[in-house]
């Protein structure tokens, strides 16, 4: 009696699945397309980073004295309202060496920002001449035109992505298609950047001119997706 239970059980879940099999919905053909747009556009925004460092056997001497540079750059560049400017990095370190009295690094840096190349790298020229060392120079675009830039090349990979969705169906022996799953995406536009070494022996002497290429920056938008495709041949 057993047996013929399980029997009966078995024919029962084949039957179901066999039900399942014959109504479930034919899966829509698709295809996968890709593709993007790229603008090129020069760099508007120019940034130098800046430091001021001193070293003595007193840390509050050397303190003073890099308190007192810095100071005198923040009374500068307030007469800027072109350039923004941020301080940062402040430290003190203390440098060891065998059979020397101990003695203290201090130092702090600052970061400007300017649409204005020439007044941001006639400032850099001043605070260099009052012993601030420059760390580096960078390039970027601003946000403004990073964001109308992306949405004219969103534009432009959008309708090719369509093109080329349109060119694969037609390939593939489809008369019809209409867009699926979409994913839109820009690239994060990272700053280039270029390096300037200073050494604190360098300080007294004239520094060179401030001059750079800003360059350019590619902001791209990807566009992939799938093509959902109908009517065939």
């Amino acid at each position: 009696m057993k047996t013929v239970a399980v029997l009966v059980v078995a024919c029962l879940v084949a039957s179901s699945a066999l039900a399942q099999t014959a109504t479930a919905p034919d899966r829509i053909p698709s295809v996968t397309v890709n593709a993007s747009a790229t603008a090129t556009l020069p760099n508007d925004r120019m940034s130098a980073w800046l430091r001021t460092e001193s070293e003595n056997a007193s840390a509050a001497v050397a303190a003073a004295d890099v308190n007192a540079r810095m100071a005198r750059a923040l009374a500068k560049l307030k007469a800027q309202p072109a350039i923004k400017v941020a301080s940062s990095g402040y430290s003190t370190n203390a440098i060891v060496e065998k059979g020397k009295p101990t003695r203290w690094r201090v130092s702090q840096a600052i970061t400007l920002d300017s649409a204005d190349f020439a007044v941001l790298a006639t400032e850099v020229g001043k605070l260099q001449d009052d012993g601030m060392l420059l760390s580096g120079l960078g390039f970027s675009l601003s946000d403004a035109a990073r964001k109308t830039a992306e949405d004219s090349v969103t534009q432009q990979a959008i309708k090719s992505w369509q093109e080329r969705a349109q060119n694969a169906a037609q390939a593939l022996g489809y008369t019809a298609w209409r867009v699926g799953t979409v994913h839109v995406q820009t690239n994060d536009g990272a700053r280039p950047y270029m390096a300037m070494r200073s050494e604190m022996k360098t300080m007294a002497a004239a520094p060179a001119p401030v001059a750079a290429d800003a360059g350019t920056t590619d902001v791209t938008v990807n566009v992939s997706g799938d093509a959902l495709l109908s009517s065939p041949h």
